[in-house]
Parts: structure tokens; C-alpha cells; sequence
């Protein structure tokens, strides 16, 4: 992400345990005036792209100028993370969910025969996700049987049961998990996630991480969906009295560990993990999630 990372650093860890910023932007797009083949929306993440300023971010390298009867369209959202940057992070992803779906829907509408595929980085990958498993669920503007493949990049609701590809990753996304996980696009969904970074494998058990990264999801709650926060804070809640109760949280949450995790969030962000995913490998041939995905994308539009 931008070197913007560094001076949000100090912020970020005063919002109680990090408020992990993920991004997503891009405006809906018209559709277009030939029908492709397959068609694919890509989710850059927080900071790679603005309503103002689209950008393509790290994703480019996955989905751009690709060969055949593609055609790529870049999601244009606002990307931010925090009040003071305009937009709070729920409104940014709900902005980016919501043009990635206008995107699909308008192209479903007019080519009945082209076929689709989505690709999302941080919160670009919290807003795919939750596309796919609109559509997965049989609640999407698409049947899923015309998605080819969903790929997530540092997924902030990452589950451990989704289908990871590269080595094994302890932890789980700070936004939680998806309720419904994919549905009938399970099979067709892959995520990636380097060990240590904190969007997609915050520590089982650093609940005051997942409350954070839960407030996050719900800064701009869609009333819609009230029964799902409520289940979602409900599993929460038992997974901590699992593991210790209110003593527990107590000792995550007062000042010493206060201290403790600021010093975390620093060292995460300045880590560069979150950042890595263009030379993390995932195989002994050397692939990456970028070199992976896109060869994925090349072969699904061959077939």
C-alpha cells in the first residue's frame, strides 16, 4: 500500500486494537458494447484507487491486458479506511460491494453466454468475497454457475476453512468470517494469506483484535443485515468466554496491553507483510498469488 501506511501507523493502534484498513475502490462502469467471453472485476485495495483518482493497485499484475476474449474492469471505490479520510472502512467496502455488483448485474444482463470471474486485494478482497458469497448462495445478481473463479488476496474474512493456496496460515480474518461461506462457489474461490499479516490471520486468540476488526465491518451497518452482526458478535462472545472468559478480554484491553498491541500494529505495518504478496511464493515453482491467479485466468478463458 502507499507510504500513507506509515503515518497512520500511530493512529491505527490508538483505535483500540487496529481498525485494520483494507481497500477497495472503482466506480461502476457501463457496460460494455461488444459481449466477452469472461469478464472480470477486480477490487484493488484501501488506498490503490478513488471515485477521484481510480487506480488498478497490485492487481494489475493479475487481471490486466489478459489474453483471449477477456475483458477486465477495475472497481472504483473511495479505498479508505478512517473517519478523517472522508469515509469510515464500512462505507468504503459497502461502496465497493456495491459497484462490483452493478458491474456484474449490468453485464449478466446484457450477455447471457459471457462468464465471470472475481479478483479482490484487502478490503478489495473483503468486498469480492462478500460478492461471491451473495452469489455462491443463490442470492446474487448471477447464477453461480456462470463464475469461473473467485480469487482473495489477504481476505479480511478470511475463514480456515476456505481454500487456501500456499502454505498452511494459523489465525483468521479480523472482520470474521462470512456466515454462509460460499455456497456453491466454494470450489471456486481461493485465497491467499502470508502468515503474520494480521488482515487475514489475526491470532485465534487475540479477541480484542477480532472485536476491533468486527467494529470495522459494521462502522456503517446495513440494517438488513442486523441478524447477521448479531450472530457474528454472538460467536465472538463464545469463542472468548471459551478461552477465558471476561478476565481474558480484561487482561487484552487494559493499558499494559494496550501498550502492547501499539507496538504490534507498528511493527506489522511497517513489516511490510501486507505488501508482500507480489513476491510471496506459494509453491516450489516459484509462483505467487499474482503469478497463480493470473495463470488461472489465462487457462478459465481458454476453456
Amino acid at each position: 500500500m502507499p507510504s500513507r501506511w506509515k503515518n497512520t501507523a500511530t493512529c491505527a493502534a490508538l483505535m483500540v486494537a487496529a481498525v485494520l484498513p483494507i481497500g477497495v475502490s472503482s466506480t461502476a462502469q457501463a457496460a460494455p458494447e461488444q459481449c466477452p467471453g469472461m469478464y472480470v472485476v477486480a477490487v484493488p485495495g484501501t488506498w490503490e484507487t478513488s471515485k477521484s483518482d481510480p487506480g488498478q493497485g497490485m492487481l494489475a499484475a493479475v487481471s490486466d491486458n489478459l489474453p483471449g476474449d477477456v475483458r477486465t474492469d477495475y472497481v472504483a471505490y473511495t479505498a479508505t479506511a478512517f473517519p478523517w479520510e472522508g469515509e469510515v472502512y464500512g462505507r468504503s467496502k459497502r461502496e465497493a460491494l456495491d459497484n462490483a455488483r452493478g458491474l456484474v448485474s449490468a453485464m449478466a444482463q446484457r450477455c447471457g453466454a459471457t462468464r465471470f470471474a472475481l479478483v479482490g486485494y484487502s478490503q478489495g478482497a473483503d468486498a469480492a468475497g462478500d460478492l461471491a458469497a451473495e452469489i455462491g448462495t443463490g442470492l446474487g445478481v448471477v447464477s453461480p454457475n456462470r463464475v469461473e473463479l473467485v480469487g482473495l488476496i489477504s481476505d479480511p474474512r478470511r475463514s480456515p476453512t476456505d481454500n487456501l493456496i500456499g502454505p498452511p496460515v494459523v489465525g483468521a480474518g479480523a472482520g470474521g468470517p462470512r456466515l454462509g461461506g460460499f455456497g456453491w462457489l466454494g470450489a471456486k474461490t481461493y485465497t491467499f494469506c502470508a502468515a503474520g499479516d494480521l488482515y487475514c490471520a489475526i491470532p485465534d486468540g487475540d479477541f480484542a483484535g477480532r472485536i476491533a476488526g468486527f467494529f470495522a465491518q459494521i462502522s456503517n451497518p446495513d440494517p438488513s443485515q442486523l441478524g447477521s452482526y448479531q450472530q457474528q458478535a454472538n460467536n465472538l462472545i463464545a469463542d472468548a468466554l471459551a478461552a477465558g472468559g471476561l478476565g481474558l478480554l480484561s487482561d487484552q484491553l487494559n493499558n499494559s496491553a494496550y501498550e502492547e498491541r501499539k507496538q504490534q500494529i507498528d511493527d506489522f505495518l511497517k513489516s511490510g507483510i501486507h505488501q508482500s504478496y507480489p513476491q510471496y511464493s506459494i509453491g516450489p515453482d516459484g509462483a505467487t498469488p499474482l503469478t497463480w491467479l493470473r495463470r488461472q485466468l489465462i487457462d478459465a478463458a481458454r476453456n
